[in-house]
């Protein structure tokens, strides 16, 4: 039995168990075919006695790890420390998980009546009438306050500048009156990408609108789960909305908008019903007239974008 489940043999070609399942029934009947009668309690009974347990799987592998991913931690955090200490703007910035709108299963328990749990759909099959909700949040790292714009169409950089755009004019202006700087925290990819030219170029149209100088700092590759905006405003919006089905979009808002902290975190969100089209080309001429001034620590990763002189 223990060739059948050890992990340095699972992977054996000739062995029955290399795709399946390793449950005790069919280690039972694996073994019954070798000759032996035993049934599936015994043969758990005996697994426990290996040290063997039932477990999930876990998340811990993030790739091969920059050899400046440390420095650019700690690059990270006095920056935002200075910016902070100067009473300037700074926030973290990231896309939540797409969400299917409709009766759709939503993961954790709720309190309901007892034997009357809330009928969902079966299949995750998107309803083309709702279609699916993109979150993309705001979170102010000085302030303990969140912003979340809840999309309907694709999650690209000009929703994601549209998105701080909102922020600043509903919250981060009357916050910081005498702000001349924006520090934005950000992930190395997806809509708000190091290499994204759309996120580069909407950020100088909102320097420009603005006036403020946009400092950007990425995480390194692999680390975006360390993106503060995770644990201190995602995370409690999993929380708030856990086993509760997300059934129409207004639902999704007032779940976000509703979602706060004893710790002081309040929220507020929009729904933004905008289109914002996919594969849109900067071209290099665009490029090259955007205001970037990269730092001398990694300026693939550090830069700010300040507003063109007109």
């Amino acid at each position: 039995m223990e060739e059948l489940v050890d992990p340095m043999t699972r992977g054996d070609p000739e062995s029955p168990l290399r795709w399946t399942c390793k449950s005790t029934r069919r280690l039972a009947t694996e073994l019954a075919t070798q000759g032996y009668s035993v049934s599936h309690p015994v043969v758990a009974n005996l697994l426990r006695e290996q040290g063997y347990s039932l477990q999930s799987n876990r998340k811990t592998k993030e790739g091969t790890n920059h050899p400046d991913r440390n420095a650019q931690f700690e690059y990270i955090n006095r920056r935002v420390k200075r910016q902070l200490r100067a009473r300037q703007a700074a926030i973290s910035v990231d896309t939540k998980k797409k969400e299917l709108v409709g009766d759709f299963k939503n993961a954790g328990r709720q309190w309901r009546p007892k034997g009357q749990p809330e009928k969902v759909r079966v299949h995750d099959f998107m309803d083309k009438t709702l279609g699916k909700a993109i979150p993309y949040g705001v979170y102010d790292l000085g302030r303990n306050m969140g912003w979340v714009s809840v999309g309907v169409d694709h999650d690209t950089a000009a929703f994601a500048v549209q998105t701080i755009r909102r922020w600043w004019q509903e919250m981060g202006r009357k916050a910081y009156p005498q702000a001349r700087s924006l520090l934005i925290i950000a992930d190395s990819g997806g809509s708000n990408g190091a290499r994204v030219r759309l996120w580069k170029w909407e950020l100088q149209k909102l320097a420009n609108q603005t006036g403020l100088a946009i400092a950007v700092s990425h995480l390194p590759p692999g680390t975006s789960k360390w993106n503060k905006i995770e644990h201190r405003l995602f995370s409690f919006i999993t929380q708030n909305w856990r086993g509760q089905p997300l059934l129409t979009h207004a639902t999704i808002v007032n779940l976000i908008g509703s979602t706060h902290t004893s710790t002081g975190l309040r929220v507020r969100c929009i729904l933004d019903r905008r289109k914002y089209p996919n594969k849109v080309t900067v071209s290099d001429d665009q490029m090259a007239a955007i205001n970037l001034v990269q730092d001398k620590f990694h300026g693939d990763w550090n830069y700010t974008i300040k507003p063109q002189k007109r």
